[in-house]
């Protein structure tokens, strides 16, 4: 694990300086951007507003029993922008694309097309992990704010249709509890895990050695250790703003 991460530091450091010497294509991050997050916006959208209804389902009979309803809005809010938007649209997207961008490095990486990239004096590293990394960072958040957004509407109409409250009464909820801040941050953390996904991922699939059945098990733990660097990060940055 400890040598695993360190691959990732060494191969972020490559990314950034290969970044910086201009070598990367607009084409190319904007190509990757489509599949990192593009076509992961439905999906992720979808999660983030069954999540929301799950939670105003829970909720609101409860409030509503305690002569709270008029919270509702606020404590959904909170909980879309502050963990639910930005942490499961990094994991939709980390298992539709992270494992996607794994599988196809580390196909590369077995049928040889990697060390035909280095006989062209290119650095491989910066060549396929830059502009997915790129990418990442800079659609990831776009997705979590239109999540974000999904997620608070979907509260307000599954909580007008079960306890009948009204959607200006809700909103009114909404401001009074939501902060610059909270957004701030939600923003940090999809940045953040949207370079730890095409990161983790890239790096488990340029460390694939062997045949096709290693390609299928290196896709799985890019699964598996994208999720739990996520977590880890989720939680430091909790501590960071929040504690």
């Amino acid at each position: 694990m400890i040598d695993f991460l360190g691959n990732c530091v060494k191969n972020l450091f490559a990314s950034i300086r290969y970044t910086f010497s201009g070598c990367t294509r607009f084409c190319t991050v904007l190509n990757q951007a489509a599949a990192i997050s593009y076509d992961s916006l439905i999906i992720s959208l979808v999660v983030v507003f069954v999540s929301a209804a799950v939670i105003a389902i829970q909720v609101s009979k409860q409030f509503l029993m305690t002569g709270a309803e008029a919270y509702i809005g606020g404590s959904i809010a909170i909980v879309m922008i502050r963990e639910i938007a930005p942490g499961f649209v990094a994991l939709a997207i980390g298992a539709r694309a992270g494992t996607a961008i794994s599988a196809e490095i580390a196909n590369m990486q077995v049928t040889s097309q990697v060390d035909a990239i280095k006989t062209l004096k290119i650095d491989p590293v910066g060549y396929y992990f830059s502009p997915r990394i790129l990418s990442a960072a800079i659609t990831v958040p776009m997705v979590v704010i239109v999540a974000e957004f999904v997620g608070i509407v979907g509260g307000e109409i599954v909580s007008y249709f079960t306890i009948g409250l009204h959607p200006a009464r809700y909103m009114n909820s909404v401001w009074l509890w939501l902060s610059t801040k909270d957004i701030y941050i939600s923003l940090l953390k999809a940045f953040v895990f949207g370079i730890l996904i095409a990161l983790v991922c890239a790096t488990q699939g340029y460390m694939t050695k062997g045949g096709a059945k290693d390609v299928g098990i290196s896709t799985t733990r890019a699964a598996v250790l994208s999720t739990v660097y996520m977590l880890v990060a989720d939680f430091i940055i909790n501590i960071i703003f929040y504690l």
